[in-house]
């Protein structure tokens, strides 16, 4: 659905007009480390650790080749923590306790280290998944225009709301386009459909098909770095002016 590479050209994008901004990879895969150019295999702590409440994310995060933006990585002992976080009491909020340290909400008031913190999720629900989502403010969901994508939304939302009734009341939603083929009459067809039904979830901007995209994370870099005049890259650009705009924080 786009996920990882929204969330890497959305922070880089978000870096380039000055925010600070932490990505955090959830994600036992590591796609988003890297696609940083990070090897997963040779990261020796991961985020696996703030989760279980051994690091703090201070400690785990590193810079990366663009100004403004780090992260804290991830390799494939994330599964294994997955599985350990059930067993521990009030898990949900795990990762809320150490953002919240993060950005100084525990140190009187002082300015936090991040304007944006942004999560990569795995494509699968699970306890980090949750951490995630009752840590957040926002659930940004990119939804390609073909039908699967479409059936799967449902499902989404209902996840959405549930946390919502759970664990994070403030937790809001929106859809974002991604790899819409305006050539294509299904996509077309489901674009119209979300216009139609759901306009109010979704953002006005949105990221066409672009080859760019896909081939940025295989040099290691977003696609503000790889291809800054792309159209993915000023279309991420238009992301980050309208979240900004909105107000939406980490």
């Amino acid at each position: 659905m786009g996920k990882t590479t929204t969330c890497l050209a959305l922070g880089a994008c978000l870096a380039e007009l000055g925010r600070g901004v932490l990505l955090v990879d959830l994600d036992p895969q590591a796609h988003l480390t890297i696609s940083l150019g990070i090897d997963p295999e040779k990261v020796r702590r991961s985020v696996g650790e703030a989760l279980l409440g051994n690091a703090s994310l201070v400690s785990l995060s590193r810079e990366t080749g663009v100004p403004g933006l780090d992260i804290a990585p991830a390799n494939q002992d994330l599964a294994l923590v997955d599985k350990l976080l059930y067993a521990s009491r009030g898990y949900e909020y795990h990762l809320k306790r150490r953002l919240a340290a993060l950005n100084g909400e525990l140190t009187h008031g002082m300015r936090g280290l991040y304007d944006f913190v942004l999560i990569d999720c795995a494509p699968s629900f699970g306890a980090a998944t949750l951490n995630a989502l009752t840590a957040a403010d926002l659930l940004l969901i990119p939804m390609q225009c073909e039908y699967y994508a479409a059936r799967s939304l449902r499902r989404m939302l209902e996840l959405a709301r549930l946390v919502q009734r759970k664990t994070n009341a403030r937790l809001r939603y929106q859809l974002l386009i991604t790899m819409y083929d305006r050539r294509n009459r299904i996509c077309r067809l489901i674009h119209e459909q979300l216009q139609r039904e759901l306009p109010h979830l979704l953002f006005k901007t949105e990221i066409d098909v672009d080859t760019k995209l896909r081939e940025s994370p295989v040099y290691g870099q977003p696609i503000t770095r790889y291809a800054p005049k792309s159209r993915g890259a000023e279309q991420y650009r238009a992301l980050a002016r309208e979240l900004t705009k909105n107000g939406s924080g980490a």
